[in-house]
């Protein structure tokens, strides 16, 4: 069994580490991206989160999806399929790049767009952004060894969170 489930307080650091990973994948997208997002509680200054970086690589079209499939390819990435998001391809990084959660898909992803409204709600409201950090340290001491269990009881907080920022 590993180390268990880690939340730490916000780190300015992820800010770099996301360049840093958006500078490792831009040179073989360049030609067909839209944008490359940094997504998830990583993302959100003062955000206690797991030290993970999100990413989201947008493209406009599908079959610039499978393309983008190939070319991470080149890189090391390896491609996981949608883990259940429909339209969201996950890759694993290479193995001699900082652990990190890679998702590709086209501007009309809901989940994409779910990914970025959150961010930018939190972005925003800083004491919602701190009630959910709370809320993250509590549950990760509470689920240590249940990610599942940790995701599913954030799961209200996230939802009441994307009502008030607008999301159906």
């Amino acid at each position: 069994m590993g180390a268990g489930l880690i939340v730490r307080d916000y780190d300015p650091s992820w800010v770099q580490l996301f360049q840093q990973l958006r500078g490792f994948v831009l040179p073989v997208l360049s030609d067909f991206v839209v944008t490359i997002e940094h997504v998830g509680s990583t993302s959100v200054p003062g955000l206690a989160a797991k030290p993970i970086v999100d990413i989201d690589v947008v493209v406009s079209a599908q079959s610039d999806v499978l393309k983008a499939i190939q070319r991470l390819a080149t890189l090391g990435y390896v491609h996981e399929g949608d883990l259940g998001t429909a339209g969201r391809e996950a890759f694993i990084p290479p193995s001699n790049v900082t652990w990190h959660h890679l998702y590709v898909c086209t501007m009309d992803n809901a989940e994409y767009k779910r990914h970025v409204l959150f961010r930018d709600y939190l972005r925003s409201h800083p004491e919602d952004a701190k009630q959910y950090g709370d809320l993250k340290l509590e549950l990760a001491q509470r689920f240590q060894h249940d990610s599942l269990a940790y995701t599913n009881a954030k799961g209200d907080f996230v939802r009441e969170v994307l009502q008030r920022a607008g999301w159906k």
